[in-house]
């Protein structure tokens, strides 16, 4: 089989696309060429729909990397003495939050004492990249494409490090983060990138790339 594909046109139109037109032309019995124009979209204001969600939400600048606001805390607490012995107080019920990537930025590799469910909004798809408390290495892509292997949801287990990028560096990603019992920063841990490499070097690579 031989493809080929030219640009015929591309034109910009007064919403938030680019339409290109390519001619692909394949031969698959070796003697007729079959060709097909086909229309592309491509997005040209990923960056200004990540703004507006931005200013929108009230988001704000979050200390592990992208921009974050806090919609739910749970008027109900679990006390102290009835949680795990990990944790230091006393805890809400649950709380969840907006968080943005966008484009290059990331969410840096850190950990918390409590499980954390990703759902996914609006934007690309993004990747979470965790290393669990035995030193085991795993990803999950959040989005909605299923056939390319994207989840809508995914689970974080408590006590693994875990960061997140977007999948396409030029888009953004609205998503929303769920934790049980409620996020409280006595629970969050962010390590640097030599405490990092000192306990997991077979992880180097993912280590230098989400870690600040």
């Amino acid at each position: 089989m031989v493809l080929t594909q030219r640009l015929l046109t591309s034109s910009v139109k007064k919403t938030n696309y680019i339409l290109l037109t390519f001619s692909v032309e394949t031969n698959l019995t070796g003697k007729n060429v079959d060709k097909l124009e086909c229309t592309r979209r491509i997005g040209v204001n990923q960056m200004n729909e990540a703004k507006q969600w931005i200013e929108s939400l009230q988001m704000q600048r979050h200390p592990e990397g992208g921009w974050f606001r806090e919609v739910y805390r749970s008027h109900e607490t679990i006390y102290h003495q009835c949680l795990p012995s990990r944790f230091t107080g006393d805890r809400t019920f649950s709380t969840a939050i907006y968080f943005l990537l966008n484009e290059t930025d990331f969410s840096a590799l850190h950990r918390i004492k409590q499980d954390e469910l990703w759902h996914f909004y609006d934007g690309t798809s993004l990747t979470i990249h965790m290393i669990d408390p035995a030193g085991n290495y795993s990803i999950i892509k959040l989005g909605k494409d299923l056939h390319s292997g994207e989840h809508p949801m995914a689970v974080v287990q408590a006590g693994s490090l875990f960061g997140a990028a977007v999948n396409n560096s030029e888009s953004y990603a609205l998503v929303g983060c769920t934790v049980a019992p409620g996020f409280n920063f006595e629970d969050f841990v962010m390590p640097d990138c030599e405490q990092l490499l000192e306990l997991y070097p077979q992880h180097q690579h993912i280590i230098e790339k989400l870690t600040r």
